[in-house]
């Protein structure tokens, strides 16, 4: 499977800090951040995905989580601003959710 950086699955450096994804013995280990914007939207027509280190990639959540207090922080309402923004699944060590 080719990225569209045209990095092969055995050679998929980090977006921001170019490291090396891969993991001796596990294979490539990344996040991924994706965006396809559609009809009626400013950037129509686009499509973006970056591929993300473990450490970039948290990194990016926590950033994106500052947003979010930032954006809300006289709300009435605060969302919680707990640990698990953004997960799906947790001990899914096997890909089943």
């Amino acid at each position: 499977m080719m990225s569209e950086q045209g990095q092969s699955d055995s050679d998929i450096h980090c977006t921001v800090c170019a490291s090396n994804t891969r993991m001796v013995g596990y294979g490539c280990q990344f996040g991924s951040l994706s965006a396809r914007w559609g009809y009626g939207a400013a950037h129509d027509g686009e499509h973006y995905r970056l591929e993300l280190c473990e450490s970039c990639f948290f990194q990016t959540l926590a950033y994106l989580r500052e947003q979010r207090r930032i954006h809300t922080i006289f709300d009435d309402d605060q969302p919680k601003d707990d640990l698990m923004f953004g997960r799906v699944a947790h001990d899914d060590f096997f890909g089943e959710s």
